[in-house]
């Protein structure tokens, strides 16, 4: 009884694990991570500088790297699963040298499908399957603490333009590309990595500017939109757009016809971990419309024990019948159609002719702003 009880919560913890996205500790699995691994099996894992040696030949660390990526699956018993980095560029790089540095995105403009190919060779080489890429927020605050350069463009048209070439290198590179940070980040005075931002826009001031990028990726087929830790109240004073049904059921599933994945920003930033500490956020973020979630454990007040906190909240859930079985599976599918059809790649070291010409690509980007 013992044995089919203990069988019973690892099956139901795996349940969780098939819509997560979980940070890894370090360059090599400690015993939190085996553990999560083991018992969560994530669908996918979210790499920072951390997991790369530091101050060692290139060869080292993509070996180091290697070895990370294949003890994951060992551990994780999962032979498909998403890789994934945020690349963006700028200051949004976690990759040791010889790796390109390429400018932030407001400086790529008629160069970014071509920054964009090569970011996607380079993300290949390092097993990589999933950029969270391209930032589609307009840069339309000026003193915006968290977006600013991050974004193609002060206005929608130039943001949108940005962002269509962008993705359209990341997917001819063969790299999964997601469209952050719905349903718009690029006017907020707050980093929603501190703090939870409050915008006051309406829909119609949304449909008017800031949702004309994320529409312009849809219409391209985009597979994956990141939410937005935001509060909107004249939209959904109850809660952020992660957890808004209005935002993500009614505005991008239904008004701009997104059919993808859903995922949620990081729950360990600060503007929603102590929402998702309470009981049942997790499925209030499921029937919202939320399909996987980041995980960091990358933030100071991120710990196992939350990662947990939460999984346990999904699997009592479920149970009392507050999280309905079937969103879930939904959910799944979207998840499983997407990762049936990703590359799975194999790491190696890129030529120095290769390398030498991203590093003159990400030079000539300066001069054609």
């Amino acid at each position: 009884m013992v044995g089919n009880t203990f069988m019973q919560i690892s099956q139901d913890l795996q349940r969780f694990g098939n819509h997560l996205i979980l940070g890894i500790s370090g360059t090599t699995l400690s015993d939190d991570d085996k553990r999560a691994l083991s018992e969560l099996k994530p669908i996918g894992v979210i790499f920072f500088a951390k997991n790369f040696l530091d101050g060692v030949p290139y060869s080292a660390w993509l070996e180091s790297f290697k070895n990370l990526i294949d003890d994951i699956r060992q551990y994780s018993e999962r032979e498909f699963i998403f890789t994934t980095l945020d690349h963006e560029g700028g200051r949004v790089v976690r990759t040791p040298l010889p790796i390109t540095r390429f400018p932030h995105a407001y400086l790529l403009q008629s160069q970014a499908r071509a920054v964009a190919k090569a970011t996607a060779l380079e993300l290949k080489s390092l097993g990589i399957n999933l950029s969270w890429a391209p930032v589609a927020d307009i840069f339309s605050y000026p003193q915006n603490p968290i977006i600013g350069p991050r974004s193609f463009g002060t206005t929608p048209e130039t943001a949108s333009q940005g962002v269509r070439e962008y993705y359209q290198g990341l997917k001819e590179g063969g790299i999964l590309g997601c469209a952050k940070h719905f349903p718009g980040h690029g006017d907020t005075r707050q980093d929603s990595h501190l703090e939870l931002p409050i915008l006051n826009s309406n829909v119609e001031q949304l449909h008017q500017r800031e949702l004309i990028p994320f529409q312009t990726l849809i219409n391209e087929q985009i597979p994956l939109i990141m939410t937005a830790h935001i509060l909107f109240p004249r939209i959904d004073p109850a809660v952020p757009a992660t957890l808004s049904k209005v935002i993500l059921n009614q505005i991008l599933r239904k008004e701009l016809d997104f059919s993808g994945v859903v995922v949620s920003d990081d729950l360990d930033m600060k503007a929603v971990s102590d929402m998702f500490m309470q009981p049942g956020t997790i499925a209030r973020a499921f029937h919202a419309g939320c399909d996987l979630f980041i995980i960091s454990r990358n933030i100071n007040s991120s710990s196992l024990e939350r990662t947990y906190q939460i999984a346990n909240d999904f699997v009592s859930s479920l149970k009392n019948g507050s999280l309905d079985a079937q969103v879930v599976e939904q959910a799944k599918q979207r998840i499983d159609n997407l990762l049936a059809s990703t590359p799975q790649y194999l790491v190696s070291m890129l030529e120095q002719e290769t390398l030498v010409h991203h590093a003159q690509l990400a030079i000539s980007c300066t001069f054609h702003r």
